[in-house]
């Protein structure tokens, strides 16, 4: 079967592209950048996509000859920094779905969200793709999957990762009532190959894919400390008020699985609205407990860094962030006296120190605002690098007595650099 697959570039659409492949099928994936594909897993056919602006089903019809089904499983949590969350939820499946139809393409399926019903701007187009394909005349088949998690994770999953590798402490949102039926992703993508192969009892109509048993976040942490090798922490149970804030600082650094559209999903519930055991006896077998997953494949060192960075992470981008606007600050409220050897040296090459300063205080200003809100960070990293080691160069050629500084006033930079170099090295996700 030759098919086309939407999001194959994100965590459940990469399992989904390796599972299908695996099983004989042909899979054209079609997303954003085919070359970052490419590089990633060269050999797979891939076709460029942009859900941003590709509305109309005469944009997607050419690109469905020779398909014999699709599967759209394209996602954001929320809009923002070019992410159309309407477009890329609502506007652009429909246009692909009735593209499918006119096609006569029959076989769709659309992974969707357990919690579609819920009040959110994720859940509301979410389910308007939903609705608006099974009034199609398709075997169109919509997968509401709870929490999914694998070997790998993005989003949410390494959100609870990051919580299972803080030490001593998990802190959990009020009181940790909300309920997951986590779900490993190998299960999904069995779903997902029963329904496009030949299980006619799942084509057509909408279907939970859920796990064997219901968990909180605190339930699901603690699964996940143990199979660390780390000990039971002590759950520190946060009043919801205050997690709004800190979702809304979460906010101005792009969101995430920590802004206020992930914390809106998980208090709407993620354990779905079908009896346990529905999914089950649609499957025709029980999914495995996300213990006995976990045993599978033991925790790797690799696993262990990535929770405890998890959280280092935003704090390092914080303190960078800090780093460049005080220095800013400095180089705007410095008495002259202060960097006076500095302002000797520059002045023997005639020039003037100050406006210098103020102009680097300038830069500064705006490298500290661009890493608070998260602002291309790969060349935001490179022009830190760059003036970083620019700065100490230039004052090592003109003032190199600093080197000296009981206050370590160019030593510092070392440090700086190598903090920088272990920033861009975490922002880099995909």
């Amino acid at each position: 079967m030759r098919i086309l697959l939407t999001g194959a570039n994100g965590f459940i659409g990469g399992q989904l592209l390796a599972g299908l492949r695996q099983r004989g099928h042909t899979v054209v994936a079609a997303v954003r950048d085919p070359r970052r594909l490419a590089r990633k897993r060269p050999g797979i056919e891939a076709i460029p996509v942009d859900f941003n602006r590709d509305l109309s089903p005469d944009i997607w019809r050419p690109r469905l000859a020779g398909i014999d089904a699709v599967v759209n499983c394209a996602g954001v949590l929320q809009g923002g920094r070019g992410q159309d969350v309407v477009a890329i939820h609502a506007t652009a499946p429909i246009a692909l779905f009735d593209a499918c139809h006119q096609a006569g393409i029959a076989r769709v399926v659309q992974i969707s969200a357990i919690s579609a019903d819920a009040d959110t701007d994720y859940a509301r187009t979410k389910k308007r793709a939903d609705d608006h394909l099974l009034a199609l005349p398709l075997q169109g088949t919509v997968l509401r999957p709870s929490l999914v998690y694998g070997d790998g994770s993005y989003g949410g999953t390494s959100t609870l990762r990051g919580l299972a590798g803080l030490p001593w402490v998990t802190p959990l949102i009020g009181d940790d009532s909300a309920a997951f039926r986590p779900l490993h992703v190998d299960d999904l993508v069995e779903t997902v190959a029963r329904v496009l192969e030949d299980d006619e009892r799942l084509a057509g109509g909408t279907l939970e894919p859920v796990g064997p048993e219901r968990l909180t976040v605190g339930e699901i942490v603690a699964r996940y400390r143990r199979w660390l090798g780390l000990g039971p922490a002590w759950q520190l149970h946060l009043p919801l008020p205050l997690m709004r804030i800190v979702a809304a600082l979460a906010d101005l650094a792009g969101g995430g699985p920590m802004g206020s559209a992930g914390l809106r999903q998980l208090l709407a519930g993620n354990a779905g609205s079908e009896p346990d055991g529905t999914f089950a006896r649609a499957i025709g077998s029980v999914p495995e407990t996300m213990d006995a997953r976990l045993a599978r494949r033991p925790a790797q060192t690799q696993d262990l860094w990535h929770a405890r960075l998890y959280f280092l992470r935003p704090l390092l981008r914080l303190v960078l962030a800090i780093l460049w606007l005080g220095s800013a600050a400095a180089g705007v409220l410095a008495r002259p006296q202060q960097y006076a050897d500095v302002d000797r040296a520059i002045a023997s090459l005639g020039l003037d120190a100050r406006p210098i300063a103020l102009l680097f205080s300038a830069i500064d200003l705006l490298i500290g605002i661009a890493l608070l809100v998260r602002w291309r960070p790969r060349w935001i990293g490179a022009v830190q690098l760059t003036i970083v080691a620019g700065y100490t160069i230039g004052l090592s050629l003109l003032a190199p007595a600093l080197w000296l500084d009981p206050f370590g006033a160019v030593l510092k930079n070392l440090p700086a650099l190598a903090a920088i170099a272990v920033w861009m090295v975490l922002e880099e996700e995909r």
